[in-house]
């Protein structure tokens, strides 16, 4: 087990002990086993990106591993890979979903995540709903764009989304950052979501609040997503990086050629309200 502060411990064993208890918990996934479980996940393989972001999804044990209890997103160097749509890509990446296995309405979602910092790296943990984006609602339980010093939560819906008015950064006191192990979480019900980092509260939103831009656009199931993009649109707003790559810096290329940009997640949990 991973060592870290007794209050994050504790909170950590509840959430455990809340998923052994069946009548709560809608869903968990603790990758204990040698490879993804696919009766829970799906991987997405990339034809279009979009946001400009600089990776092509693949399905590949070369970026998406399970080991030691853990998920490992690993994006790797591949120049001139070319997808299903005949765009090239000089990286290649990973993203999994729970699409038509797995949705929820309302409900508290929770994962402990690790992530490499470096200007454009950007791991996600995330939930979307059917049909067209936005209308169908994004709920961004923990985004990082290679700042190790904060992590965001945000809102995307009819009215209000890309660089939408709905988003707070949680920056981590000092001595903390995303490097280390951390429990992410949003408690999601049909007036508000409260947003949480180790069982700290970090950002509310209220349904009036939401409804001042445009509709509430959650109370329609979603769907888990974890992903690790690279450069594109978000990391750019924040480091301003044109080259090597839009939004992706020189440093973060070279610790993914080393293998150093990673994505790890212990668990993933979903319970009732």
């Amino acid at each position: 087990m991973k060592h870290f502060c007794s209050c994050v411990f504790v909170f950590f064993l509840s959430h455990l002990a809340v998923a052994q208890n069946k009548p709560d918990t809608l869903f968990f996934e603790d990758f204990n086993n040698t490879s993804l479980n696919r009766a829970k996940w799906n991987v997405e393989v990339t034809g279009n990106t979009v946001n400009n972001e600089q990776q092509a999804y693949v399905d590949s044990t070369s970026v998406l591993t399970q080991k030691d209890g853990e998920l490992e997103i690993k994006p790797v160097y591949h120049p001139g890979y070319t997808s299903n749509k005949q765009r090239k890509y000089d990286f290649l990446s990973g993203r999994i979903n729970t699409r038509s296995k797995f949705e929820f309405t309302y409900g508290t979602a929770s994962a402990r995540i690790k992530m490499s910092g470096g200007a454009g790296l950007w791991p996600a943990f995330w939930a979307l709903g059917e049909g067209k984006w936005p209308d169908c609602g994004e709920i961004d339980m923990m985004e990082t764009v290679g700042d190790s010093s904060w992590v965001s939560h945000a809102m995307h819906g009819p009215g209000y989304f890309g660089n939408t008015p709905i988003a707070y950064r949680f920056h981590f006191p000092p001595g903390v950052d995303v490097t280390q192990w951390h429990i992410y979480s949003v408690d999601w019900t049909a007036d508000h979501m409260i947003f949480s980092v180790d069982g700290k509260v970090t950002y509310t939103v209220t349904r009036a609040m939401v409804e001042h831009y445009g509709r509430w656009a959650y109370d329609n199931p979603k769907y888990i997503i974890l992903n690790f993009a690279l450069g594109g649109g978000y990391p750019f707003g924040v480091n301003k990086v044109t080259t090597p790559y839009y939004g992706l810096s020189q440093s973060s290329v070279d610790k993914i050629k080393q293998g150093k940009a990673l994505m790890q997640v212990d668990w993933v949990l979903v319970t009732k309200n």
